[in-house]
């Protein structure tokens, strides 16, 4: 079989396992391909004749835009074609920075199409995230919001520069790829372990590191990730992440189209619990992906109002409270299933449909995913570090670590790839998750990474030393909080607070800066190493939202600062 078929027939396998679990994880094996390029092999098959919605656009003003997988099909002809008009060629990387518009859609599968590799960017990001992202990417293209164009003056790289949505002085206008030849003809075959796919990502270190992905291991691996939704052909998926996130790619783009559902992309300026339930009505929304911050948000309206038309609810991102999945369970008569993954993967755990759900666990490996936990003497128990056995690799695995061949060897050490979060297994085989073996944690489903904000902090004339932790909060579950050390002569006053956090906010993108700060000695160790577990903990046992400790300040304090920024 060609490549195509051999993928539309593990498509269609992993869809009939329907909620046999046992089943799907006895009998699913990656299919092995040799060479494959999703939308020359599979976009272009099942779109073919085909005017039925692969996305929708709404908003609450009113717009419903629907664009079928026939036409979306074309424009990725297009833009393929467009893009090899001005010099990008296979393997070339593009920066791709929009919001949920259709160009956002066109250009992902553009460039997969072309066989160039995207490189997927949050409209959050500022200057020196631009200029890292620029460099380190090596990019050659950026396809960008044109309101968003000033950001790049100055950047050196990314020699093609295209807008979207407007003019911008001295960039080529995407509009134009309207008129280029609707058959794209590849100059070679894609193998299927080409590189795909790049994602900055926090890490342990000040810079995020580079995340590869091949074409086989996102758009075959997130067959995994179909499962977990519990995705069927014509369903109608909407996911609340925003472009430029891993979870974006998993479920806006190849996990509902592996399975011929429709996207729904929800623009909105400000986040509405009520707005978004009138939109889950009114698109008919039959399966719904959020993270616990959004849940928790809708929680706080009467959900017995709306009469929803949803079959599968998820959530992803942290563990979900128990007390949230009871309530929405009173209100529609469903259970939010949890499921954990990482940009380095797919889905690799969840609670998959049709199976018992227990409250605060992850769930269970998913079909494809060889889950082994593993403990710090390496042996292989009950509770460790989430690990996969390498022996059988599964697709849904990044490639590795661009341009770090040290840190990609030291996440597969041992035969494992190591996840760096640690679970423990219950009797029935269900994970739960126990913590982080690095200090990296989320925040409104964003990944921060403590090192590039200390990193930051310290280049503040009054910080001598700083740690940054999670601190409870009520609606984002944790914020970055800093703890700071002052150089001789510094005042631990209001007007320091205020100068540090505004020097960290204009420096780095809004989802990550920091929250709270507080001025405290640091805990070390005898080697002068800072204990952050120690203030992780004696932070994460407060209240949230809680009283404040002397000498701690809060963004709120400090009105001025704000912008209304997202996050």
């Amino acid at each position: 079989m060609d490549a195509g078929s051999v993928f539309i027939a593990a498509r269609d396998q992993m869809i009939g396992f329907g909620t046999d679990y046992a089943r799907a994880r006895a009998e699913f094996r990656w299919p092995a391909l040799t060479q494959f390029n999703w939308a020359r092999d599979y976009i272009d098959r099942v779109a073919a004749g085909n005017g039925r919605p692969a996305l929708k656009v709404i908003d609450d003003a009113g717009l419903d835009l629907e664009v079928s997988y026939a036409e979306l099909a074309r424009r990725s002809h297009q833009v393929a074609n467009y893009l090899a008009d001005h010099g990008v060629r296979p393997g070339d990387r593009v920066l791709i920075m929009l919001g949920n518009v259709v160009p956002l859609w066109e250009a992902m599968l553009g460039v997969i199409r072309l066989g160039a590799v995207m490189i997927p960017a949050t409209t959050l990001l500022q200057h020196d995230d631009l200029a890292d992202r620029l460099e380190r990417g090596r990019v050659k293209a950026v396809l960008a919001d044109a309101a968003l164009a000033p950001r790049f003056d100055g950047l050196a790289g990314a020699p093609v520069r295209i807008a979207v949505g407007g003019a911008a002085r001295g960039w080529a206008a995407f509009d134009d790829s309207h008129q280029a030849p609707a058959v794209h003809v590849p100059a070679a075959p894609t193998r299927a372990d080409e590189q795909m796919l790049l994602y900055f990502t926090s890490g342990t270190t000040a810079k995020p590191k580079l995340v590869a992905h091949t074409h086989a291991s996102y758009p075959v691996g997130h067959l995994s990730t179909l499962y977990w939704l519990g995705l069927r052909p014509g369903d109608v998926h909407l996911n609340l992440s925003s472009p430029g996130w891993a979870k974006h790619a998993w479920s806006c783009l190849f996990a509902p189209w592996n399975a011929e559902a429709t996207v729904v992309a929800y623009q909105y300026e400000r986040f509405s619990a009520k707005a978004l339930l009138e939109q889950l009505v009114r698109a008919r929304v039959t399966t719904f992906c959020a993270p616990p911050t959004v849940w928790r948000m809708l929680i706080q309206e009467d959900l017995r109002r709306w009469k929803v038309t949803l079959r599968e609810l998820v959530g992803a991102g942290e563990p979900l409270n128990p007390e949230v999945i009871e309530q929405v369970q009173a209100a529609w008569g469903l259970t939010i299933r949890d499921g954990f993954g990482q940009t380095e993967t797919t889905a690799v755990v969840g609670n998959s449909p049709g199976q018992p759900v227990k409250p605060g666990s992850m769930g269970r490996p998913l079909p494809g995913y060889p889950v082994v936990l593993v403990a710090p003497d390496g042996t292989v128990g009950e509770e460790g570090e989430l690990c996969l056995d390498l022996a059988a690799r599964p697709t849904g695995l990044m490639h590795g670590y661009l341009d770090d061949e040290l840190r990609s060897a030291e996440a597969m050490r041992g035969g494992y790839y190591h996840t760096g979060d640690v679970v423990a297994r219950d009797a029935d085989g269900y994970l739960t998750y126990v913590g982080r073996m690095d200090d990296v944690f989320k925040s409104s489903d964003y990944r921060i990474s403590p090192f590039e904000l200390e990193s930051v902090l310290i280049e503040h004339p009054a910080v001598a030393e700083a740690a940054v932790v999670p601190s409870p909060d009520p609606m984002r579950l944790v914020v970055p909080k800093a703890f700071v050390v002052l150089t001789a002569g510094a005042v631990p006053d209001a007007a320091t607070a205020r100068s540090i956090l505004a020097h960290v906010r204009a420096r780095v993108s809004p989802y990550k800066r920091v929250r709270r700060l507080e001025f405290a000695d640091l805990p070390k160790t005898i080697s002068g190493k800072i204990r952050r577990v120690e203030l992780r903990r004696a932070e994460l046992e407060r209240p949230a939202g809680g009283g404040r400790h002397p000498g701690e300040f809060w963004e709120e304090d400090f009105p001025e600062l704000k912008s209304g920024a997202p996050g």
